[in-house]
């Protein structure tokens, strides 16, 4: 399931726990079952909206971003969720009970339009973190990095001097200099579209990303919510690491690594093209395992024998494994897994980060630095325990914020409050919940 799935179901849970609300939940006949299977015992409706057929850049029977073959479908797969709005506002119409809010993915701007047209506010969710969020946005409105003369040039956050970032800790195109086309302009539209809303709902906890969330709420805006972790809220399954996403040429140098780290570990990956796999197995076997299939991944983080994860820090993955307090080795890849990466190892400092061999965030990753990196997450006296230490303290704050009287639950229970306020009555009430999924590759 997508990080907007599970946020979704959690926001369900609180609705339907703390007052008298009918709930509905909006998705496509493709994502559907999954959603279904998860709300059994419940009084949630679900209505499913034709997916948009025969668009051009878009492999037929994809719904979701999860399917599609690569980040080159990203956009004419979002653009084309706009000929939904039609079908989307007439079963609007349809409901019995008056809309009280939509609550929507970040991608799905024009869902505004629809909820500004039944006089309702809209919250959205971008999968993404506070700090994330934030360096984007000034990134894009304050341009530090104009003045720079290569990707990999430092430069300074504004009100942040003790911030130092490149341009390839930023996703291209954003990061370049003079940011235009298509996939900009998209962006675009849809952060104007967040400004007009009501709120952003952030899958994270106040006590993470404090100085953040606040600067976000003095700075920018509209107000971050932060009603997280959803972590342990239901079951995550991971995917395999897919060679489409890391070459075959990396992964083999990662599985070199952990081979001389002596650890022993479990690895999900997809086999397919790796002809190294076989004999590296045997090479390890008694304390390694590849798994060539879905794992439940917050299982995996809470056993008790685990003590690493490494991971590309997309944010759900970030929070899953803070939350089991197990701390992280960063080996980021794409979206904004680089910037989680820093906020990971020089912010939060939960975990160590795996850097290129050549100078900058992004290259090719050699075997001695997984290695070192390993042993020193699993096993150093220095940073290692400090990361250690770290993570157990954000387990904890994060236990505690999700329950009653914690800050993600007043906060959780605010919102509800001025919904309720908005609409003058909450029993019925109308709570909208907008999916097609529309997280997949970064917030996993």
């Amino acid at each position: 399931m997508g990080s907007l799935h599970t946020l979704f179901l959690h926001l369900l849970s609180r609705f339907l726990r703390r007052r008298s609300a009918v709930v509905t939940i909006f998705t496509t006949s493709g994502n559907s079952s999954s959603i279904r299977s998860c709300l059994q015992d419940t009084d949630v409706s679900v209505i499913e909206l034709p997916f948009p057929q025969n668009i051009e850049g878009i492999p037929p029977g994809v719904e979701n971003t999860h399917k599609l073959p690569s980040m080159a479908y990203f956009l004419p797969f979002f653009e084309s969720t706009k000929l939904m709005q039609k079908s989307f506002e007439q079963a609007l119409e349809s409901l019995t009970s008056p809309v009280s809010c939509v609550i929507s993915d970040g991608f799905l701007g024009w869902t505004l339009k629809s909820a500004q047209k039944f006089g309702v506010p809209r919250f959205v969710f971008f999968g993404m973190g506070n700090f994330s969020f934030t360096m984007y946005q000034i990134l894009g409105r304050e341009r530090p990095h104009a003045g720079t003369n290569s990707l990999d040039e430092p430069f300074s956050m504004p009100d942040f001097p003790g911030l130092k970032l490149t341009r390839n800790d930023f996703e291209p195109p954003y990061n370049d200099i003079e940011p235009s086309g298509p996939y900009v302009e998209f962006l675009a539209e849809q952060m104007a579209a967040a400004a007009m809303s009501e709120g952003i709902i952030v899958n994270s906890f106040y006590e993470l990303e404090q100085c953040y969330a606040d600067y976000w709420n003095k700075k920018f805006g509209p107000k971050a919510l932060c009603v997280g972790p959803t972590a342990w809220r239901r079951r995550r399954h991971h995917r395999p690491w897919k060679s489409q996403e890391v070459s075959p040429e990396q992964l083999q140098e990662i599985a070199a690594g952990l081979e001389q780290s002596q650890v022993s570990f479990l690895w999900t990956l997809k086999p397919k093209g790796l002809e190294f796999l076989q004999k590296f197995e045997e090479r390890v076997k008694g304390r390694g395992i590849v798994v060539k299939d879905w794992v439940d991944q917050q299982e995996i983080l809470r056993h008790e024998g685990v003590k690493g994860f490494l991971s590309h820090c997309g944010w759900n993955s970030v929070m899953e494994s803070i939350c089991a307090g197990v701390p992280i080795l960063a080996l980021p890849f794409m979206a904004e897994q680089h910037i989680n990466a820093s906020f990971v190892a020089e912010e939060a400092g939960v975990g160590l980060r795996i850097m290129p061999r050549n100078g900058s965030v992004r290259g090719f990753v050699a075997a001695e630095e997984v290695e070192r990196k390993v042993r020193e997450l699993m096993m150093g006296v220095e940073k290692g325990e400090e990361v250690r230490k770290k993570v157990a303290k954000y387990r904890d704050a994060a236990h505690n914020a999700v329950k009653e009287g914690g800050s993600s639950t007043r906060t959780l229970d605010m919102l509800i409050d001025e919904v309720a306020l908005k609409g003058q009555t909450f029993s019925p009430v109308g709570s909208v919940v907008c999916c097609p999924d529309g997280q997949g590759f970064d917030s996993d």
